[in-house]
């Protein structure tokens, strides 16, 4: 492949990403897809609906994962969650961080990009204090306090910390072979359950769920098979063109609100250029804005006060900082990684979720003490 095809094949996987994360836009925007909103509905009031439709779209990312790691397709090792070295501090250090901060926050950063679509200024400036968080976890401060402590805290595994990979370390069938069984057994087991409850079977959670995670699994195929290099001509090593990584990647919010600050920041710096992350970011936030005119539902909104304020700020650099150290978020690492199956994808959403959860506990208590 020459560089005029290595140009060309990018823009594909752009324009791809962007169609991609706007039809993710539209439908969280319609169907109020939100991972905090389906803890909070558990903890508030006793409904699991948003909480099945999020696990939908969670068994549908896994299934596909695992059929296409089947068909040799895309390699769990080549991801970005992917390697032998399992950072679990870090993975639930970072998860209980951004699950507390989204609480406080209003939503992840998937909902934060919605809401900005739909009008909402408080969710602007919690992207904009989240970017900037996640750049410095990237790159600046927070990122050397990174590194210096729970980054040096791992396991090293013999191979990829996928479980595919790790069981065929063990013995039994080929790693393709377990991609297959295991994410069949896993996608089949969690839409057992979304179904097991009339409100599982309701097409407003179920579907919506099934093209959240259909999204995802477009997304890893965008990265992994359209937008793979076996030999970039530039550098003789495999690539996978407009990712930030330069791993396979797909949907996640968090580090692509910091490439895209970056982006507009240096935008004069030919060495700024658009990535999956950066456009992923503007489909969503271009997709709900088209939702909430076409819905109607478009509307200012802006602070309570103070403390409204304080607390939006508080969670916006929790889930920056949190979400970077924990390489993912809700999206990322709940749907992108665990789609994967990997070791440190489950530590770092047991880490989300019970940040989450504290974080709810926390403002139910606030409440009842002001009582």
């Amino acid at each position: 492949m020459n560089p005029s095809d290595i140009a060309t094949t990018t823009q594909h996987v752009l324009w791809a990403t962007l169609a991609l994360s706007f039809v993710l836009g539209l439908v969280a925007q319609r169907s109020h897809f939100c991972t905090m909103g389906a803890l909070g509905d558990i903890a508030n009031m006793g409904d699991w609906a948003r909480m099945r439709m999020w696990v939908s779209a969670m068994a549908i990312a896994i299934l596909g994962f695992g059929l296409m790691s089947w068909w040799g397709w895309v390699d769990a090792s080549k991801s970005l969650y992917g390697g032998p070295r399992w950072l679990w501090l870090s993975a639930l250090t970072g998860g209980l961080m951004f699950g507390f901060g989204m609480v406080l926050a209003s939503g992840c950063g998937l909902k934060t990009l919605v809401r900005v679509g739909g009008g909402n200024l408080k969710s602007l400036v919690v992207f904009l204090v989240m970017g900037l968080a996640a750049y410095a976890t990237l790159r600046g401060i927070t990122g050397v306090l990174r590194t210096e402590t729970v980054d040096r805290v791992a396991f090293v595994l013999p191979v990829a910390q996928d479980l595919p990979s790790l069981l065929a370390w063990w013995g039994g069938l080929s790693r393709t072979q377990w991609s297959a069984a295991t994410a069949l057994a896993l996608a089949t087991g969690l839409m057992l359950w979304v179904w097991a409850s009339p409100q599982g079977r309701e097409p407003g959670v179920w579907v919506y769920g099934t093209v959240v995670g259909t999204l995802v699994v477009m997304a890893w195929w965008v990265s992994g098979r359209l937008g793979y290099v076996p030999e970039d001509p530039n550098t003789l090593e495999e690539a996978f063109l407009g990712t930030n990584s330069r791993r396979m990647e797909a949907l996640s919010f968090v580090a692509p609100m910091a490439y895209s600050l970056d982006w507009l920041l240096f935008f004069s710096d030919s060495a700024r250029v658009l990535t999956m992350g950066v456009v992923s970011v503007a489909g969503v936030v271009l997709g709900a804005w088209v939702s909430a005119l076409s819905s109607r539902s478009f509307r200012w909104e802006a602070f309570r006060g103070v403390d409204d304020l304080a607390s939006h700020l508080l969670g916006a650099v929790l889930m920056g900082v949190g979400g970077v150290t924990a390489m993912g978020c809700t999206v990322g690492q709940g749907l992108s990684g665990i789609s994967t199956l990997s070791l440190g994808s489950f530590t770092a959403l047991f880490g989300i979720m019970t940040g989450a959860w504290m974080a709810l506990r926390w403002q139910r208590w606030r409440i009842e003490r002001a009582l």
